[in-house]
């Protein structure tokens, strides 16, 4: 899978919102807390503290409660079972983002190739 990253506006039909307004299945699973999205903007939290909190609530929802720890990855590889994806949220382009956290970790777990930022 291509892996693509752009900002909200984007609507090419590989088109998928990672943001935590959007929620909707299975970008959802990709989105962060609100919590964090206002500790990053009041300058509260650094990068590198929300890159590791990212990581781990995305870990967190992966895993279903009532499961014995079973790994849930529905919506992970219903992300990966596409030909091309582009992840979509509000940050502007070229500053510090999840979106770009989320291509990197798709890249990471083999699921594909991050081409990088589509120009809008």
């Amino acid at each position: 899978m291509n892996i693509y990253t752009a900002q909200y506006r984007y609507s090419g039909a590989d088109r998928l919102d990672i943001t935590v307004k959007g929620s909707v299945y299975p970008g959802n699973v990709l989105a962060p807390t609100w919590q964090m999205v206002q500790a990053i903007k009041a300058g509260k939290m650094t990068e590198w503290d929300y890159s590791v909190k990212y990581f781990a609530n995305i870990v967190n929802r992966m895993y279903q409660p009532g499961r014995a720890g079973e790994l849930d990855r529905s919506a992970i590889d219903n992300i990966a079972n596409r030909q091309q994806t582009t992840l979509v949220c509000f940050c502007p382009s070229g500053q510090f983002c999840h979106r770009i956290l989320a291509a990197r970790m798709l890249e990471g777990m083999g699921f594909g190739k991050y081409i990088g930022e589509r120009q809008i």
